[in-house]
């Protein structure tokens, strides 16, 4: 009589379903594997720059160090005048309360034509798409050296209209940037212009994704148009608007090239942002370290405000 020697069939199992350490851990290693270049790539652009942008905050370099080399170290010296300077307070209002504008602006009306959108027949709903992608596709400079074309005092178009209107009086030689208030209107209407078509698009296409039965659902119990928008379709974009929010805010907080063609910071620097204060002190006045700790200071103030703000976001239960 032959006696048989059998393994436990979970111990079997266990022993079968288990995976050499050297494949395991080649399976764990695959996804950083794959990023890796894209992190390559992204610390090459981004990180390279941003790293000399705070080391030629922390140097005296002017415009002698530009041209002999012969850099010195200068601490936080660069930091206490920026922080000292009386420019420093009206120009971080300024640039906060311009970029809250613009943001609203761009959210407001970006979502209303992505609404307007939706009621629109199939054709009619992709000219739109087309007009909006090819307002977006335009570069910032071009259009912007149109739209300073538009509301030129002599020659321009929209001065011209007005004044064939009459109800403003003639305005054929009104210059739209001799006052802060008309200046940042005019910027304001620009940036919003480039800017919508993004966040029109973006929520037309989170728009799709609702299903038509909750608004049947919602009609049949009463709800009307502004109740389903409130319980439906705001829910829905949360997370695409915490996007697009999160954004517009980056861009709209960096915007230079449209105030430096139109106003160049002026009248009176009533118009100067971080961006043009960080340009005019770096090039202008030939002082690229205060510059560069202007720039470091507007980075960390962009940081922190996109940083609240995806705070709250998580805090609510919405994911990205």
């Amino acid at each position: 009589m032959s006696t048989l020697q059998t393994s436990p069939p979970a111990a079997a199992a266990t022993v079968a379903g288990a995976e050499p350490p050297p494949r395991r851990r080649r399976h764990l290693l695959l996804p950083y594997g794959l990023l890796a270049p894209a992190a390559a790539v992204l610390a090459l652009v981004l990180g390279y720059p941003l790293v000399r942008l705070v080391l030629i905050s922390l140097q005296d370099y002017g415009l002698r160090s530009l041209f002999t080399g012969a850099v010195g170290w200068a601490g936080l010296a660069n930091y206490l005048t920026v922080l000292q300077s009386p420019d420093l307070g009206p120009v971080l209002v300024r640039s906060i309360g311009f970029c809250a504008a613009l943001v609203i602006g761009t959210l407001v009306i970006g979502l209303g034509v992505a609404l307007l959108m939706g009621g629109l027949g199939r054709r009619m709903r992709v000219a739109v798409m087309f007009a909006l992608i090819a307002a977006w596709a335009i570069p910032n400079v071009a259009s912007t050296l149109v739209w300073q074309w538009l509301f030129q005092p002599v020659y321009g178009v929209v001065n011209w209209l007005l004044t064939r209107v009459g109800v403003f009086g003639d305005l054929t030689q009104r210059d739209w940037t001799t006052s802060a208030f008309s200046a940042f209107a005019l910027v304001w209407l620009l940036v919003v212009w480039q800017s919508v078509p993004f966040v029109a698009l973006t929520l037309h296409a989170g728009l799709t994704q609702i299903p038509r039965s909750y608004y049947e659902a919602a009609a049949i119990d009463g709800a009307g148009p502004v109740r389903a928008f409130t319980t439906i379709t705001l829910p829905f974009l949360r997370p695409i608007l915490g996007l697009v929010t999160i954004l517009s805010v980056i861009w709209d907080f960096t915007v230079f090239n449209q105030i430096w063609i139109l106003t160049q910071g002026g009248p009176g620097g009533q118009t100067t942002t971080l961006g043009i204060w960080t340009f005019t002190t770096a090039f202008s006045k030939n002082s690229f370290g205060q510059g560069g700790a202007i720039a470091v200071v507007s980075v960390v103030l962009l940081v922190a405000m996109t940083a609240v703000y995806v705070r709250r976001l998580v805090r609510s239960g919405e994911a990205l």
